[in-house]
């Protein structure tokens, strides 16, 4: 389980959310009536009215963030977007195609910070980069007779239309 790919959770509203259960808690409801009237799981209820029981307000505040510290600085990612916007030559390398190899090698020259090429992806996605093949395409391509073949010929040859 998590939260759904491509929303970020609002931390802040989180944190309203369980100040808000202190408040019906300090007015004697049961962890249940909290639950129904938040639209959340007993259980989360219940948890925050131990913590509230054992500590007060203060234990239904926001806490830090959990897991680990991201070695790159969100302060060096614009660097880092730059340095890709300037594209590989720029960086040494013989073609202009961007690799998540390559990306890692600018991120542990530039910023001396070692990446797994498969996490370089997620750091793209917080940049707003995506991964892209570049199209290349024949230049004796003919789209007329493409078509014509698409549309004339492969229905005759599928087994089903």
């Amino acid at each position: 389980m998590g939260f759904p790919k491509g929303q970020k959770r609002d931390f802040n509203a989180l944190q309203r959310r369980r100040l808000k259960a202190a408040t019906l808690f300090d007015k004697g409801l049961a962890p249940a009536a909290v639950a129904r009237q938040l639209g959340v799981a007993c259980q989360s209820a219940s948890r925050w009215r131990n913590a509230w029981a054992k500590d007060g307000r203060s234990a239904l505040k926001r806490t830090p963030k959990a897991g680990r510290p991201p070695r790159l600085k969100p302060q060096d990612l614009p660097a880092l977007k730059r340095a890709l916007k300037a594209g590989p030559g720029a960086q040494g390398f013989p073609t202009e195609l961007w690799t998540t190899q390559r990306v890692a090698q600018v991120i542990k020259t530039q910023f001396g910070v070692a990446y797994h090429p498969d996490h370089v992806g997620r750091l793209l996605g917080q940049i707003g980069w995506s991964c892209q093949r570049p199209t290349t395409r024949a230049l004796q391509r003919n789209e007329k007779a493409i078509r014509r073949w698409q549309q004339a010929t492969w229905p005759r040859l599928k087994k089903k239309p």
